[in-house]
């Protein structure tokens, strides 16, 4: 994936090393900054997800035994075989979205001021002052936020709607993704995605193997070689596969999608026929057929797939824009505490001084701007809008409108994809990177590549001042 660096990366030297123990006298003494700024964060997370992983364990994987075409001989219950994206559910999101917004200070701190008002001997205005801006900043929030939901919501219904041939005694029948089980047939078409992870039993092509491109599992563009299992890719027909009594040993899920290890037994044989699997007999679910059509039986669903399982959790994504939103408001806070000691001092301590003290920091309030928060947040969610509309950039789509403005800030982009197969078929191979600002101000920043070996880049740049592409061109 992609690795964001500024210029400061290059300048490290040797000397890092001998900072080593000053940066650990440096972390002890921020021990308790931590712990006042950020330690309540982590300790409200940590106890969340300790909650979670109460409320749903995880069972332990087992390996198992698949009978061909056979669902209702599974001796266990394993999970459907549906895709789910989602952030929150019903009931979560609502708390979801506002911890996620008052995990900020700048919200934490509009939250304290207007409870502060429902206390008779602080409130110096109308409730409505306080709340109103409050209020429609977190509607702002939830109904992006609920946007963003319902967009992840039809893409996996999408995926788990695909329909599917799927191999019976009485012929093929059609299926959805998500109603496909462990040990059903399921036949895939040519450019058809895989819905599961499945033994490859037969396929078209007489040489008995096929090909499938893994580009959206691994991120390799080269096509990788699939053997049938020889036992089942002799059949006279296709129906022959329930004719025969046969079954899979497959080991228990795990995330490793460069290794499996299982045995397939056909029974009805005299002497019974028993061949090992690797992964060369195996289709991994997210990859897509690139050559014949291919017979396989389901052995892995839904969240016990490699895919899924190498898939973290989706979680809020920050942008670096909200953190130093956020910094700047705890430097404008610390500077209306300033203030306001410096008017109760001015008044000499008297009477109740640290009501007034309270009263000083609703007065000056107003120094941090809550309107600056709506601003970004509408911001982004045009700013989005407008990438996906660009007709420079057709086909883009914007699956989160948090960070939408993280594009333009992008210095280098850094690859380990060096196209070698396609490098000896063309002259040349290109990188294409598309950026939402300026390009010229792109251009000083690749400065220092083109200087560095002018006579392996080329760049040009296409597009209007407000959003460009920028295509970096290597000769080889």
């Amino acid at each position: 994936m992609p690795l964001m660096m500024s210029e400061e990366g290059f300048e490290n030297e040797e000397s890092d090393y001998h900072t080593l123990p000053r940066a650990r006298i440096m972390q002890r003494k921020r021990g308790l900054e931590w712990f006042v700024c950020d330690g309540w964060k982590f300790l409200c997370t940590s106890c969340c997800d300790w909650l979670v992983n109460i409320c749903q364990r995880k069972k332990e994987l087992k390996a198992r035994t698949v009978w061909l075409g056979c669902p209702e001989k599974c001796e266990e219950k394993h999970p459907r075989n549906s895709i789910k994206n989602q952030k929150y559910n019903v009931f979560t999101f609502i708390p979801g979205v506002l911890y996620e917004q008052f995990k900020f200070f700048l919200n934490l701190y509009f939250l304290v001021i207007s409870c502060s008002q429902f206390v008779p001997a602080l409130k110096i205005g109308y409730l409505y002052t306080y709340w109103a801006p409050l209020g429609f900043v977190l509607a702002v929030t939830m109904t992006r936020e609920a946007i963003d939901e319902f967009r992840r919501f039809q893409r996996d219904k999408e995926v788990n709607s695909q329909l599917y041939s799927k191999l019976t005694v009485r012929g093929k029948v059609q299926v959805k993704s998500s109603d496909i089980q462990v040990g059903d047939l399921i036949i895939v078409e040519k450019n058809q995605r895989i819905p599961s992870d499945m033994v490859f039993l037969r396929t078209s092509e007489k040489a008995g193997s096929c090909f499938i491109r893994t580009d959206q599992l691994d991120g390799e563009t080269d096509w990788k070689l699939k053997v049938a299992v020889s036992c089942t890719q002799r059949l006279p027909a296709l129906g022959d596969l329930f004719s025969i009594n046969a079954y899979v040993y497959a080991q228990k899920p795990q995330m490793d999608i460069h290794s499996f290890e299982g045995t397939f037994t056909r029974e009805d044989s005299d002497p019974p026929v028993h061949e090992s699997l690797s992964i060369e007999n195996t289709l991994w679910a997210s990859t897509v057929v690139a050559s014949g059509t291919v017979i396989g039986v389901v052995i892995y669903t839904g969240k016990e797939t490699r895919s899924v399982m190498n898939t973290s959790n989706p979680k809020n994504k920050v942008g670096l824009l909200d953190l130093e939103l956020n910094r700047l408001t705890k430097a404008l806070f610390l500077a209306l505490v300033a203030l306001s000691v410096v008017m109760v001092t001015l008044q000499g301590f008297v009477g109740p001084w640290y009501r007034n003290l309270f009263r000083f920091l609703l007065l000056f309030s107003y120094i941090i701007p809550i309107s600056l928060r709506v601003n970004l947040d509408m911001g982004k969610a045009v700013y989005g809008w407008m990438m996906m509309k660009d007709e420079n950039i057709p086909g883009t789509v914007v699956r989160t409108s948090t960070i939408p403005e993280e594009l333009g800030r992008l210095v280098y982009l850094l690859t380990d994809k060096t196209g070698i197969v396609h490098g000896l078929l063309h002259p040349c191979f290109s990188f294409f990177f598309c950026v939402c600002q300026n390009p010229i101000s792109i251009l000083k920043q690749l400065e220092f590549l083109l200087k560095m070996s002018p006579n392996y880049f080329t760049v040009t740049v296409k597009g209007l001042s407000y959003s460009g592409i920028l295509r970096i061109r290597m000769k080889v």
